[in-house]
Protein backbone atom coordinates (compact mmCIF):
# COMPACT_ATOMS: atom_id res chain seq x y z
CA UNK A 1 0.00 0.00 0.00
CA UNK A 2 1.05 3.35 -0.49
CA UNK A 3 0.37 6.01 2.36
CA UNK A 4 -0.66 9.19 1.49
CA UNK A 5 -1.16 12.11 4.06
CA UNK A 6 -3.18 15.47 2.90
CA UNK A 7 -2.71 18.14 5.21
CA UNK A 8 -5.67 20.79 4.68
CA UNK A 9 -7.60 18.36 3.49
CA UNK A 10 -10.99 20.10 3.72
CA UNK A 11 -10.17 22.11 1.01
CA UNK A 12 -11.91 21.52 -2.36
CA UNK A 13 -9.14 20.17 -4.47
CA UNK A 14 -7.88 18.47 -1.50
CA UNK A 15 -11.41 16.48 -1.73
CA UNK A 16 -11.43 16.18 -5.56
CA UNK A 17 -8.04 14.09 -4.80
CA UNK A 18 -9.42 12.34 -1.94
CA UNK A 19 -12.72 11.16 -3.53
CA UNK A 20 -10.63 9.77 -6.72
CA UNK A 21 -8.52 7.92 -4.68
CA UNK A 22 -11.08 5.75 -3.04
CA UNK A 23 -13.22 5.48 -6.35
CA UNK A 24 -10.60 4.66 -8.87
CA UNK A 25 -10.03 1.17 -9.13
CA UNK A 26 -6.02 2.48 -10.22
CA UNK A 27 -5.83 4.05 -6.57
CA UNK A 28 -7.29 0.88 -4.63
CA UNK A 29 -3.71 0.26 -3.10
CA UNK A 30 -3.22 4.04 -1.66
CA UNK A 31 -4.27 4.82 1.87
CA UNK A 32 -5.02 8.51 2.83
CA UNK A 33 -4.71 10.15 6.31
CA UNK A 34 -6.57 13.35 5.77
CA UNK A 35 -5.13 15.99 8.45
CA UNK A 36 -7.03 18.91 9.20
CA UNK A 37 -8.08 21.12 11.90
CA UNK A 38 -11.67 20.42 12.45
CA UNK A 39 -11.97 16.40 11.44
CA UNK A 40 -15.96 16.37 11.90
CA UNK A 41 -15.59 18.41 8.64
CA UNK A 42 -14.87 14.90 7.18
CA UNK A 43 -16.45 12.52 9.50
CA UNK A 44 -18.45 10.95 5.88
CA UNK A 45 -15.77 9.14 5.29
CA UNK A 46 -14.48 8.12 8.90
CA UNK A 47 -15.75 4.35 8.53
CA UNK A 48 -13.73 4.10 5.38
CA UNK A 49 -10.64 1.38 5.78
CA UNK A 50 -8.63 3.46 4.04
CA UNK A 51 -8.79 6.71 5.86
CA UNK A 52 -7.44 7.96 9.10
CA UNK A 53 -8.63 11.47 10.45
CA UNK A 54 -6.11 13.17 12.29
CA UNK A 55 -6.86 16.65 13.50
CA UNK A 56 -3.57 18.90 12.72
CA UNK A 57 -2.70 22.34 13.25
CA UNK A 58 0.13 23.44 10.36
CA UNK A 59 1.80 25.13 12.66
CA UNK A 60 2.22 22.94 15.63
CA UNK A 61 5.09 21.00 15.01
CA UNK A 62 4.76 17.89 16.77
CA UNK A 63 0.55 17.52 15.59
CA UNK A 64 2.70 17.56 12.55
CA UNK A 65 5.10 14.88 12.88
CA UNK A 66 2.54 12.71 13.80
CA UNK A 67 0.33 12.89 10.72
CA UNK A 68 3.77 12.44 8.69
CA UNK A 69 4.87 9.72 10.54
CA UNK A 70 4.74 6.22 8.46
CA UNK A 71 3.55 8.16 5.12
CA UNK A 72 5.65 7.61 1.80
CA UNK A 73 4.07 10.99 0.41
CA UNK A 74 2.77 14.29 1.41
CA UNK A 75 0.43 16.67 -0.37
CA UNK A 76 0.25 20.21 1.15
CA UNK A 77 -3.22 21.24 -0.02
CA UNK A 78 -2.61 24.90 1.34
CA UNK A 79 -0.22 27.95 0.10
CA UNK A 80 1.80 28.22 3.66
CA UNK A 81 1.47 32.43 3.43
CA UNK A 82 2.50 31.76 7.76
CA UNK A 83 5.24 34.64 9.01
CA UNK A 84 8.42 32.76 8.72
CA UNK A 85 6.78 29.88 6.75
CA UNK A 86 6.57 27.89 10.12
CA UNK A 87 4.16 25.52 8.19
CA UNK A 88 6.92 24.72 5.08
CA UNK A 89 9.78 24.80 8.24
CA UNK A 90 7.32 22.08 10.31
CA UNK A 91 6.55 19.56 7.02
CA UNK A 92 9.98 19.65 6.12
CA UNK A 93 11.56 19.01 9.56
CA UNK A 94 8.42 16.43 10.19
CA UNK A 95 9.55 15.13 6.72
CA UNK A 96 13.28 14.60 7.40
CA UNK A 97 12.65 13.08 11.45
CA UNK A 98 10.71 10.26 9.95
CA UNK A 99 12.34 9.75 6.32
CA UNK A 100 9.90 10.39 4.18
CA UNK A 101 10.67 12.15 0.61
CA UNK A 102 8.01 12.86 -1.83
CA UNK A 103 5.73 15.89 -0.95
CA UNK A 104 3.72 17.66 -3.49
CA UNK A 105 2.77 21.40 -2.14
CA UNK A 106 0.67 24.17 -3.69
CA UNK A 107 2.02 27.73 -3.83
CA UNK A 108 1.05 30.64 -5.88
CA UNK A 109 1.80 31.68 -10.29
CA UNK A 110 3.71 34.62 -9.86
CA UNK A 111 6.78 33.42 -7.60
CA UNK A 112 9.63 33.55 -10.17
CA UNK A 113 7.61 37.13 -12.07
CA UNK A 114 7.09 34.04 -14.83
CA UNK A 115 3.37 35.33 -15.55
CA UNK A 116 3.73 37.81 -18.81
CA UNK A 117 2.11 40.62 -20.16
CA UNK A 118 -0.93 42.36 -18.75
CA UNK A 119 -2.15 39.67 -16.69
CA UNK A 120 0.81 39.17 -14.86
CA UNK A 121 0.95 42.79 -13.97
CA UNK A 122 -2.64 42.58 -12.71
CA UNK A 123 -1.87 39.14 -10.83
CA UNK A 124 1.45 40.55 -9.29
CA UNK A 125 -0.95 43.04 -7.53
CA UNK A 126 -3.26 40.72 -6.43
CA UNK A 127 -1.22 38.62 -5.00
CA UNK A 128 1.41 41.28 -3.62
CA UNK A 129 1.10 40.42 -0.08
CA UNK A 130 1.57 37.38 0.31
CA UNK A 131 4.10 36.84 -2.89
CA UNK A 132 7.46 37.08 -0.26
CA UNK A 133 6.08 34.14 1.66
CA UNK A 134 5.05 32.09 -1.43
CA UNK A 135 8.46 32.36 -2.55
CA UNK A 136 10.26 31.73 0.77
CA UNK A 137 7.97 28.48 0.94
CA UNK A 138 9.45 26.68 -2.58
CA UNK A 139 12.37 27.82 -1.88
CA UNK A 140 12.90 26.23 1.65
CA UNK A 141 11.67 23.13 -0.31
CA UNK A 142 14.18 23.37 -3.47
CA UNK A 143 16.83 23.69 -0.38
CA UNK A 144 15.55 20.89 1.46
CA UNK A 145 16.86 17.76 -0.18
CA UNK A 146 13.35 16.77 -0.69
CA UNK A 147 11.74 14.91 -3.70
CA UNK A 148 9.37 17.90 -4.11
CA UNK A 149 6.91 19.17 -6.62
CA UNK A 150 5.81 22.80 -6.46
CA UNK A 151 2.26 23.65 -8.04
CA UNK A 152 2.00 26.60 -9.33
CA UNK A 153 -2.04 27.24 -9.39
CA UNK A 154 -3.27 29.77 -11.60
CA UNK A 155 -7.17 31.50 -10.43
CA UNK A 156 -9.65 28.38 -10.35
CA UNK A 157 -12.54 27.90 -11.60
CA UNK A 158 -15.49 24.98 -10.88
CA UNK A 159 -15.59 23.52 -14.35
CA UNK A 160 -16.43 19.97 -14.66
CA UNK A 161 -13.15 19.32 -17.69
CA UNK A 162 -9.77 18.59 -16.81
CA UNK A 163 -7.60 20.13 -19.43
CA UNK A 164 -4.12 21.71 -18.81
CA UNK A 165 -0.78 22.44 -19.94
CA UNK A 166 2.47 22.40 -17.91
CA UNK A 167 5.27 24.71 -17.61
CA UNK A 168 8.44 24.46 -15.61
CA UNK A 169 10.52 26.35 -13.60
CA UNK A 170 12.29 28.90 -16.06
CA UNK A 171 9.66 29.05 -18.66
CA UNK A 172 7.12 31.64 -19.13
CA UNK A 173 3.36 30.46 -17.56
CA UNK A 174 0.79 29.77 -20.05
CA UNK A 175 -2.71 30.84 -19.16
CA UNK A 176 -4.69 32.69 -16.69
CA UNK A 177 -7.23 30.20 -15.22
CA UNK A 178 -8.01 26.39 -14.87
CA UNK A 179 -10.28 23.96 -12.95
CA UNK A 180 -9.75 22.34 -9.78
CA UNK A 181 -10.25 19.49 -11.46
CA UNK A 182 -7.59 19.86 -13.66
CA UNK A 183 -5.51 20.65 -10.57
CA UNK A 184 -6.27 17.80 -8.67
CA UNK A 185 -5.47 15.73 -11.51
CA UNK A 186 -1.96 16.73 -11.72
CA UNK A 187 -1.81 15.80 -8.15
CA UNK A 188 -3.35 12.64 -9.09
CA UNK A 189 -0.71 11.67 -11.98
CA UNK A 190 2.41 12.33 -9.14
CA UNK A 191 0.60 9.82 -6.89
CA UNK A 192 0.65 7.42 -9.28
CA UNK A 193 4.39 7.91 -10.54
CA UNK A 194 5.85 9.52 -7.67
CA UNK A 195 8.98 10.22 -10.38
CA UNK A 196 7.10 12.68 -12.39
CA UNK A 197 7.52 15.94 -11.63
CA UNK A 198 10.31 14.94 -9.08
CA UNK A 199 12.69 18.18 -7.93
CA UNK A 200 10.71 20.72 -10.26
CA UNK A 201 7.94 23.32 -10.28
CA UNK A 202 4.87 23.63 -12.64
CA UNK A 203 2.57 25.65 -13.74
CA UNK A 204 -0.41 24.68 -14.63
CA UNK A 205 -3.40 26.45 -16.44
CA UNK A 206 -5.71 26.11 -19.36
CA UNK A 207 -3.69 26.58 -22.32
CA UNK A 208 -7.12 28.13 -24.13
CA UNK A 209 -6.92 30.65 -21.22
CA UNK A 210 -3.89 32.70 -22.34
CA UNK A 211 -3.65 35.92 -23.72
CA UNK A 212 -6.32 37.32 -21.23
CA UNK A 213 -6.04 40.13 -18.82
CA UNK A 214 -8.27 38.79 -16.34
CA UNK A 215 -9.38 35.35 -14.60
CA UNK A 216 -11.91 32.72 -16.58
CA UNK A 217 -14.63 31.51 -14.49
Amino acid sequence: MTKLVIFAANGQIAQIVTHRILTEPKFADVELTLALRNSQRLNSLADNARVRLVETDLTNAQEVATAVQGQDMVFVAVVDHTNDNVMTKNIIAAMQAHHVNRVISTNILGIYDEVPGEFGRWNHEQVASGLDAARDSDSLLAASGLDYTTLRLPWLNDRDEVKYSLTHRNDAYVGVSGSRQSMADVVLRIVADPSFAKKDSLGIADPDTQGEDRPVY
